[in-house]
């Protein structure tokens, strides 16, 4: 943030914490470290590893092994509640993102006739 003034880094501080503060992002959170104390971080690691391969070599015995895992993963209710807040919290970000780019296209692009 080298190229920003104190007020806008400010500004952008306070659109950080309006999503670190939220409710979706702290449940998140402590829904992650759970799921590392458990054995569910080796189960989405072992999947992380058969996604790398399927992409790698598209092949159908590891789409296989990698539809039971996901299959496995989703009957685990803090994987599942955790994935539900992580949405959540990738909703807010995408839409800072979008208001941001509607933002700069309008600056950018304002009096510029094509």
């Amino acid at each position: 943030m080298d190229m920003l003034n104190s007020v806008e880094e400010d500004k952008l501080n306070g659109i950080i914490n309006y999503i670190t503060d939220s409710f979706e992002y702290k449940k998140c959170i402590k829904l992650k470290k759970l799921m590392s104390a458990g054995n569910i971080k080796e189960k989405v690691n072992e999947v992380k590893k058969l996604q790398k391969l399927y992409i790698k070599e598209n092949d159908k015995e590891i789409k296989k092994m990698l539809d039971k895992k996901l299959f496995e993963l989703n009957k685990i209710p803090i994987y599942v509640e955790y994935n539900y807040y992580l949405q959540k919290v990738n909703e807010m970000i995408n839409l800072v993102k979008d208001e941001l780019n509607e933002y700069f296209y309008k600056v950018l692009n304002e009096g510029i006739d094509l």
